[in-house]
């Protein structure tokens, strides 16, 4: 019923536009050379707007092309998009097979944009297809605005190949399609640290405690004298609490001729944070007993309370045949906590050395073997042990990795798979 009053009202406002049409006084009338017309007022506005009607559907026929390649176009796009997103889908699911389809396909419907590329990349990648991974990432490091992604994954590759030179001339590419990223600075100095290149390394390590241990290997690699000891003075001032770096400097401070320098540097360490290697230094150091003693005493007093200073006092007391001071100070060495085996076979080898008393030597290896381990270089990143100190952690090459702990740490926790993969499960984990 209301389109039939739709229809009648329609057909009543024609009839009155007509009707006041066709009330329109006057006549319209035209020459063109040789031609006239003459129409009455409401026909030549009826043929006005015929004529503008034809050139509206004239124009329509013209744009009709482009419309339909528009809505194709819309079309490939909509598809490409959900082709993108089934693919990012299977890349978290890890489905191989499902990912480099739907890669593909998004490929094929949008082209070779940076982001089809790097799916596609990473697609091959997860099906172990090294070669259609490697011809996406060239394409892809060939985009103007989004190289550094392929670069990126071509490094990755270079890496899991261990062909290091070509891992150095990739991140030097990246570093100068994306100047300062953090990640390749970490890269980087990897590489660098695979080389032994440490004074290169130490330069593109922006952390105080790496630069410290990279500036303490590269003083130790430098066979130039006056190089080495600058090198040192960087490593030692970059952090002075670092021990192998206090040591490194010293070193080179004594055979430069400077002792009380080098005594200085130790003591300032020492005073931060003691280290046994830093004890040893001083007990070391060729001397008379009582000149040993007499050094131990003054590195002791700079940190007096601390357990690391009594058994030093102890040793260069046990050195020196002060067998009465080094029981005391090894007595004061567990009064402030310590409970190591190293604590308990010096107080043996203490009543060992004074002799008569084989009771007490074997109760303190009984001791010792019951007590807390001593305290061993651990990396803080994967929390691998190593029996000596490197300047980078020789399992992961952690720069400044290494650090001095009494404490077993827990096992590393395996990181998630890398590439956008890696990505999308760990932002689906944490949501």
């Amino acid at each position: 019923m209301r389109r039939v009053f739709h229809v009648l009202l329609l057909g009543v406002l024609v009839v009155g536009v007509g009707l006041i049409l066709a009330a329109v006084p006057g006549r319209v009338a035209a020459e063109i050379g040789s031609w006239s017309v003459d129409f009455s007022t409401p026909f030549a506005i009826v043929v006005l707007l015929v004529l503008a009607l034809l050139t509206h559907l004239l124009l329509g026929l013209v744009r009709l092309p482009g419309r339909v390649g528009g809505l194709f176009t819309r079309r490939s796009r909509r598809k490409g998009d959900l082709a993108t997103t089934r693919a990012l889908v299977a890349l978290a699911a890890a489905d191989p097979a499902s990912a480099r389809k739907e890669a593909g396909r998004a490929r094929r419907l949008l082209g070779d944009t940076p982001q089809t590329l790097l799916l596609s990349a990473e697609a091959a990648r997860l099906a172990g297809r090294e070669e259609d991974a490697t011809e996406a990432l060239s394409a892809l490091a060939g985009h103007e605005h989004a190289s550094f992604l392929g670069l990126r994954g071509q490094l990755r590759q270079a890496i899991a190949k261990s062909d290091w030179q070509a891992a150095g001339e990739l991140a030097a590419k990246a570093e100068a399609a994306y100047p300062g990223a953090a990640w390749l600075r970490e890269e980087r100095t990897r590489l660098a640290i695979r080389n032994d290149d440490w004074v290169g390394a130490m330069r593109i390590a922006n952390d105080g405690v790496a630069k410290a241990a990279l500036g303490t290997a590269a003083a130790e690699a430098e066979a130039d004298p006056t190089r080495g000891l600058d090198l040192a003075r960087q490593a030692w001032e970059s952090d002075a609490s670092l021990a192998p770096a206090a040591l490194a400097y010293a070193r080179k401070l004594h055979a430069s001729g400077d002792d009380r320098r080098a005594e200085r540097v130790i003591a300032d360490t020492w005073a931060t944070r003691p280290h046994p290697d830093l004890a040893a230094f001083v007990l070391g150091s060729g001397g008379h007993p009582r000149d040993v003693l007499r050094s131990a005493g003054k590195l002791a007093a700079t940190n007096p309370d601390n357990a690391e200073s009594h058994l030093l006092l102890a040793r260069a007391s046990l050195k020196g045949g002060l067998i009465a001071e080094a029981r005391r100070e090894a007595k004061a060495a567990q009064e402030t906590g310590l409970n190591q085996r190293r604590l308990f076979r010096l107080m043996a080898e203490i009543e060992e050395t004074e002799g008569g008393h084989p009771e007490a030597v074997s109760a303190a290896l009984r001791q010792a073997a019951e007590a807390e381990p001593d305290p061993v270089w651990r990396c803080s990143h994967c929390h691998a042990p190593a029996a000596n100190w490197h300047a980078a952690c020789p399992v992961c090459l952690t720069p400044g990795g290494l650090l001095w702990s009494s404490h077993t740490a827990g096992a590393a926790v395996p990181g998630l798979p890398g590439g956008i993969g890696g990505a999308i499960r760990r932002l689906l984990r944490s949501g």
